[in-house]
């Protein structure tokens, strides 16, 4: 029995009436029993819409940070509870990052941190002129994980007039499409690289008896091999068409690593916004938007906004 059908079996009361084809249905669904057992929320300690309806559900809560913004919210219960339901182990992510925050916390000297060498670095290449950062990796699983980093260093980073615009690829796939604006285009850019050493699969190239794509010479080679060459090769035209690159090597895809690399992340983008010269926990940037969409919208209290912004979109 699969689990709808469980659902359907168990929890799920709905009431379907007959219909034709080409009628439209709405069905209503509600799980009547387990809920409290099943459904945990992340909010407010005391206060807010969300809070006062688990409560009154009786829902088991854990508090979003009231002095922690949601994207260094990672490795609070914000991002600790998602990360646990998905079965990836949190005390291993914690004590990664929990051993970062000794070893890039015991000295400032940039010789010896890496992650102030990295504030560092990005910090002369903007003032260089180089004011755009591409965050690279060569494995699609990392796709998510830039896209919280560019939301870190955006949101923390750009204001005042100033900020290295972030913005993210994955190797190889985005060098057909960004390969070239990289290579030749306007020399605003640096890279920032990530790259796993110890890759958790291998893959053994086969054998082509036509050898029809004339790729015989790669056979028996390990694809994260032929992957590993692609990043060197790709790092050395970009260096040489005048796009800096700063390599940073992560040991493997675990979970350890995955809180070292967090850690190292949000130090880094906290001490860089202070380099800067802006204060890197505050984005008053984003309000302004959802204060014209709340007036657009017609939400009350808004009604002057309203009238103002919908003659200027005349």
């Amino acid at each position: 029995m699969n689990i709808l059908e469980a659902f359907a079996s168990e929890q799920i009361k709905s009431e379907v009436p007959a219909f034709n084809i080409g009628d439209t249905v709405r069905v209503h669904n509600r799980i009547k029993e387990g809920a409290r057992e099943r459904i945990f929320v992340t909010t407010d300690k005391a206060k807010g819409t969300l809070k006062e309806f688990s409560t009154e559900a009786g829902y088991e809560t854990f508090v979003v940070p009231d002095n922690v913004g949601g994207r260094f919210s990672v490795l609070t219960a914000v991002g600790l509870l998602p990360i646990a339901v998905a079965g990836i182990d949190v005390d291993m992510l914690m004590k990664g990052a929990s051993d970062a925050a000794k070893l890039y916390n015991a000295s400032s000297d940039i010789t010896e941190n890496d992650c102030m060498k990295y504030v560092a670095i990005r910090n002369a290449l903007y003032r260089g002129g180089k004011s755009m950062e591409i965050l690279v990796s060569y494995e699609p699983y990392a796709a998510m994980f830039n896209e919280w980093w560019k939301q870190l260093y955006g949101e923390s980073e750009g204001k005042d007039g100033k900020g290295i615009f972030p913005a993210s690829v994955i190797f190889s796939t985005d060098l057909h499409s960004l390969g070239q604006i990289i290579q030749d285009g306007q020399r605003n850019l640096f890279e920032t690289v990530v790259h796993v050493k110890n890759a958790p699969v291998k893959f053994e190239i086969p054998f082509d008896e036509a050898n029809v794509d004339g790729l015989n010479f790669l056979a028996g080679v390990d694809l994260n091999e032929v992957n590993l060459k692609a990043m060197q090769g790709t790092i050395l035209a970009h260096v040489d068409g005048n796009a800096p690159n700063i390599l940073i090597e992560v040991e493997d895809k675990s979970e350890y690593s995955l809180g070292q690399l967090i850690y190292f992340f949000e130090l880094a983008c906290g001490v860089s916004g202070y380099v800067l010269g802006v204060n890197p926990f505050n984005q008053p940037g984003v309000e302004a938007y959802k204060k014209n969409m709340f007036a657009l919208l017609g939400k009350p209290g808004y009604e002057a906004e309203k009238q103002a912004l919908e003659e200027r979109l005349k």
